[in-house]
């Protein structure tokens, strides 16, 4: 670290006049700390101290990336990484340019349009972007995140499993990730619904989560099968847990947010990629270790997106029900590419190549961490 001023003794053998340049510089050398990530913002409570690119006197090959991400609680690496600079300061001299979005489909079409570099986003429009560009588009690169995904009903209307029978239940989107989980819960009930227009045994709502709260006030929706922080905004609404989608898994994890990037700036910046992946270790890692101040820096950056934090009553059931992973959980994406084919949302796909975890092992590898599987998936060199 540079000295920040000059010592009285020297000024006295060198000048006044050395010590008024030295002086003058002060503020240029703490604006450049600064730049590199070395504010008080991103030194608060104990978040880690990298070793930045920018430390090291090394330029990335990208002087700025573009990171989408939404503003849902299963997108906290995201949250906590931005908020914390945890990200940034791996990046060094390289600009990290934020963006948020609402819903998969709109963050694809930044990816797609060359508008956005690397974002988080659930594995359905993973695997649907993936498969409609024949693998031509993305790579997943990391996994961020599991669970945090409830059935959460109107406990006058419905009080078991079995009273979901004639009900209307909101999911996020047609085909997005809850809505597929959804559609094959209910085909495994033995029940029917048409996966186009939603109607059937149950009938399923596509709703916008932003609306769903709204809706359910209102009586036009019985519950919903969404993702946090919507569940637990409900459940304050007087709605109550029926189900956690973790319970239907076998080893109760199953990926809800991936890591993406464009295979054209992976191509063309390998550096940055893996900057970033190391950034989003070293988030995961004090996320797992820190999970309140984590969790009250979530809502930190929440509230910089909305304008207001989650009220606790939201954010403290909804928070110990994600799972803050590295790992892509790649045969749970599997498995829910088999469940939009057998609910007839997509044909068959060939995700070969949808994985390339090349950088992310490299990462947990020297930082003495295991390594994680693509289940077969990976991209071929």
């Amino acid at each position: 670290m540079p000295a920040t001023g000059t010592p009285r003794s020297a000024l006295s053998r060198h000048g006044l006049r050395r010590g008024i340049a030295a002086a003058a510089a002060l503020p240029l050398l703490v604006g450049a700390l600064a730049s590199c990530g070395y504010g008080s913002e991103a030194e608060k409570d104990d978040a880690p101290k990298a070793n930045t690119a920018a430390d090291a006197g090394t330029k990335l090959s990208a002087s700025e990336v573009r990171i989408g991400y939404f503003p849902n609680l299963t997108h906290a690496t995201a949250l906590v990484g931005l908020q914390e600079g945890l990200i940034a300061k791996e990046l060094g001299a390289t600009t990290i340019k934020p963006q948020s979005f609402n819903a998969g489909p709109s963050e694809i079409e930044a990816l797609n349009g060359g508008s956005l570099d690397i974002g988080f986003i659930g594995p359905s429009p993973s695997i649907n972007a993936y498969v409609k560009s024949k693998g031509s588009n993305l790579r997943i690169i990391s996994g961020s995140a599991s669970g945090g995904v409830k059935l959460v009903v109107n406990p006058a209307k419905i009080k078991t499993l079995d009273d979901l029978k004639g009900k209307k239940i909101a999911t996020p989107q047609k085909g997005n990730t809850q809505d597929v989980a959804f559609l094959n819960w209910i085909a495994e009930k033995g029940w029917k619904v048409d996966p186009e227009s939603g109607k059937g045994d149950v009938s399923v709502v596509r709703t916008d989560n932003k609306v769903t709260p709204d809706a359910f006030k209102q009586g036009s929706i019985d519950g919903a099968w969404v993702p946090e922080p919507t569940a637990s905004k409900l459940v304050s609404d007087g709605a109550a847990v029926l189900l956690d989608e973790t319970a239907l898994w076998p080893d109760k994890k199953f990926v809800i947010t991936n890591i993406i990037v464009s295979q054209k700036f992976l191509k063309e910046h390998p550096d940055v990629v893996e900057a970033v992946l190391k950034g989003t270790v070293k988030t995961n890692e004090w996320i797992n270790a820190n999970p309140d101040k984590a969790k009250a820096s979530a809502n930190a950056k929440l509230a910089a997106e909305s304008g207001k934090p989650l009220d606790a009553k939201v954010i403290d059931p909804a928070w110990p029900s994600i799972l803050i992973t590295d790992d892509p959980l790649a045969a749970t994406l599997k498995t829910q590419s088999e469940w939009a084919v057998k609910a007839k949302l997509i044909q068959q796909p060939d995700l070969n190549g949808i994985y390339d975890l090349t950088l992310l092992n490299k990462v947990l590898k020297t930082a003495g961490k295991p390594e994680v599987s693509d289940a077969g998936l990976g991209a071929t060199k």
